[in-house]
């Protein structure tokens, strides 16, 4: 029988040896893959994050000699989009399209130009279209347009070019010769800008569509120059003229109506005895690029004043080594290419503030210069007639730690300034990827959550743990920590379309009751002490709490009625009003206090259940032997349970601050996601977790935009790691210091 039994106990032993050894490795393997994921998770957003920060990199590729040469000379070289054929314009009406890579002529076209004309200049109309204007004779503009036609052959992508006459035949004739023209296009509307060889400068309209031939121009102004127009702008949208002499002095001109072109602004933009090398226009047309010959380089932006008034304002510079020969800005961003005299290529972008590149391009001097749209692809063509192919990888230019982390002056601000605007309708618009503004609301969240949530879980945790009876402990500790399982996305939709009006509508009454609440408790705690015994004792110990709660129920109703008596004493019937006028302090219905009060009920449970755990796991020989030796229960609590129990008070908060600055939907649902810097509890804010979870879906993948959203989350991760790291340190040297009390 005894050996039965000693069989069976080894036979126990022996499954519970092998039951802990599972329990062992498995509870160690789910620790150590929890480990791996956030390493993982801590490693792709790093990686997706790094292409933002990579240099640029320039590479010449190719070096042929100019395709079909005996056509004539280049007018104008110019690159297709894709990169895959580049395109002459020649003096001699030829329009010859070659394989970029080798140099192939691909296809040679004839232009059916006016007869007896010969092109004298060539330019594109504007930055992103296919259309061309041909200067003909320093006296007619005719119009051609390039299409490519993509095809299939063999699984290969064959462009086949073809030349357009989006205007027909017709073509506009001028009285005299001119030296410049500036040209801009909008739908149906066609502006032109003209500097005459006596030096009179023109505007002229034209109202045609594709198709259409061109008529008598419906307005044709003569602009009262100040002083000599060595230089000529104009924008894009036939907005803004600029009029330049070499000495700087820039004049800038309304020309939107027409029948009142206007002179808004004078500027020397050089120091004195200072000439302009180069002075070319931004994309957007708000900016002007300004290189002197001295290597000086400057961007200029059109800003109004108080008074509403435009004048150029400097917005940045950079200086060189070398006077700045050519400078052309991207098509599609608000980056600069510029060559020196020495042969290098410079790479600005100005949003960035930024040099990005510097490299040596060539020995030779450069005849025609020419960008493609996507800024990836460079051609130039050198004085011994060659062709030089350059590669441009340059993925991320906006993206500067200055950019993301430093007030930016930005086209059209007087001041710099910290400014989160990832997109906008107008394809000219300067992304402003600043970072702080979306931190700076983070931590305002989690600020307002915690200052709410701190005290009442802390504070409650101590009563339900030390003083509140077993049998209602029972109650009240599961339904608090029930509220953790609330969906946040319930709690964001109650706070932003219930809580925010009824915040609105009764706001002095939810400070008042900062003001009544706390002093009305402290007084019915005298009134009850001033009772006969005989009250105390109907109720049992531990049950107290039950008497607050309607009394805190009326508090608060007396509070929040007396809101509007309050209004109309002190505040003249509107305490909003009254803060706007007084103060300058506006109100957002969607605002911080909002989000501190339905966050802050997200955060309590949290707290207030690894608090009450802490305190309640004291060890209760330590608040016994307090008591015993003529400690108060007061007494015991501030100098034995608490000092025990604070390493987990300590990471409860932390805890709590980390569910805080991570929350989304409570701040993307109860706050008006405006990101803005203003430490006003009543203006709202936009948090780095509602931003990424509003503007992800909608960012190109691999973009700038993606990325920097993939880095505000890892920021995210970064700081929330931080807080927990800390927290941990801190715990430990708390438990070491307290541990053996």
């Amino acid at each position: 029988m005894s050996s039965k039994l000693q069989k069976s106990s080894a036979w126990h032993q022996q499954r519970r040896l092998v039951i802990d050894n599972i329990a062992r490795y498995g509870i160690g393997l789910g620790g150590l893959s929890v480990i791996l994921a956030i390493v993982l998770i801590f490693f792709y957003l790093l990686w997706v994050v790094l292409p933002m920060f990579s240099s640029v990199a320039i590479q010449t590729e190719q070096h042929y000699q100019v395709p079909s040469i005996e056509s004539g000379n280049t007018v104008l070289l110019l690159p297709e989009e894709s990169g895959t054929l580049g395109l002459r314009i020649t003096d001699q009406a030829q329009a010859v399209f070659f394989d970029i890579k080798k140099g192939d002529v691909s296809e040679v076209l004839e232009l059916a130009l006016p007869e007896n004309t010969k092109i004298t200049g060539a330019q594109l109309v504007g930055m992103t279209e296919n259309i061309l204007a041909l200067e003909l004779d320093k006296n007619k503009l005719f119009f051609i347009k390039l299409s490519y036609r993509v095809s299939f052959v063999n699984n290969l992508r064959v462009l086949t070019p073809d030349i357009e006459y989006p205007y027909e035949d017709s073509f506009i004739s001028f009285e005299s010769e001119f030296s410049q023209v500036s040209i801009s296009r909008d739908e149906a509307q066609l502006t032109l800008s003209l500097v005459q060889q006596d030096g009179d400068v023109k505007l002229y309209r034209y109202e045609i569509e594709e198709g259409d031939a061109f008529d008598e121009a419906v307005a044709e102004v003569k602009i009262d120059q100040q002083n000599r127009a060595d230089y000529m702008l104009l924008d894009a949208q036939g907005l803004w003229l600029y009029l330049s002499n070499q000495q700087g002095e820039v004049s800038v001109f309304d020309i939107s109506d027409s029948d009142d072109v206007s002179l808004v602004s004078q500027t020397n933009i050089l120091p004195p005895n200072e000439k302009l090398a180069e002075l070319k226009i931004l994309l957007g047309g708000m900016s002007l690029l300004a290189a002197d010959q001295h290597g000086g380089f400057s961007q200029w932006s059109l800003q109004r004043d108080a008074s509403n008034n435009y004048s150029l304002k400097r917005v940045r510079g950079f200086e060189n080594d070398n006077k700045l020969l050519r400078v052309q800005s991207e098509h599609r961003r608000k980056g600069v290419l510029a060559l020196d005299e020495k042969g290098n290529l410079l790479i600005y972008h100005t949003t960035a503030d930024n040099l990005l590149a510097k490299q040596h391009l060539s020995d030779l001097a450069i005849t025609h210069f020419s960008l493609s749209t996507r800024a990836n692809l460079l051609l130039h063509e050198d004085e011994r007639q060659q062709i030089v192919v350059t590669r441009i990888s340059n993925e991320h230019p906006e993206l500067s730690w200055s950019a993301l982390w430093n007030e930016v002056t930005y086209e059209g601000y007087s001041e710099p300034d910290y400014i989160w605007q990832s997109s906008s309708a107008d394809n000219d618009f300067e992304p402003k990827f600043s970072l702080v503004p979306l931190a700076f609301g983070t931590l305002k969240a989690a600020f307002y959550a915690m200052l709410f949530a701190t005290p009442l879980a802390i504070m409650g945790a101590i009563y339900t743990a030390y003083f509140m009876s077993s049998g209602m402990r029972s109650w009240v500790k599961p339904g608090i920590e029930i509220m953790e399982a609330l969906p946040t996305v319930i709690l964001g939709f109650l706070a932003g379309l219930w809580l925010a009006p009824v915040v609105e509508n009764n706001l002095t009454g939810i400070i008042s009751i900062l003001l009544i609440v706390p002093p009305g408790i402290l007084l019915f705690a005298v009134v009850w002490q001033k009772l006969p015994r005989t009250f105390h004792h109907l109720i049992p110990p531990g049950l107290h709490a039950a008497i607050l709660m309607p009394v805190i129920a009326a508090l608060v109703w007396l509070a929040i009625g007396a809101g509007p008596l309050i209004e109309g004493i002190f505040f003249n019937g509107s305490l909003r009003v009254w803060m706007e006028s007084e103060f300058g302090v506006g109100y957002d219905q969607r605002n911080s206090l909002v989000v501190g009060i339905a966050m802050g009920l997200a955060v309590i449970p949290t707290i207030f259940s690894i608090t009450e755990d802490a305190i309640f796991s004291v060890p209760k020989y330590l608040t016994q032997g307090s008591l015993a030796l003529g400690a108060t229960p007061w007494q015991t609590l501030t100098r034995v349970v608490l000092l025990t129990a604070s390493p987990g008070i300590f990471s409860a908060v932390m805890i709590g601050l980390g569910r805080a600055v991570g929350e989304t939907m409570i701040v993307l649902m109860a706050t008006g996601n405006t990101a803005v810097i203003d430490f006003s509890i009543f203006e709202g804010m936009r948090t780095l977790s509602a931003n990424v979870a509003v503007e992800l879906p909608e960012s190109e993948i691999d973009s700038s935009h993606y990325r920097i959203l993939f880095l505000a989350a890892f920021v995210l991760f970064v700081v929330t790691f931080f807080f927990n790291t800390a927290a941990e340190i801190v715990r430990q040297r708390l438990r070491k210091q307290y541990g053996s009390l």
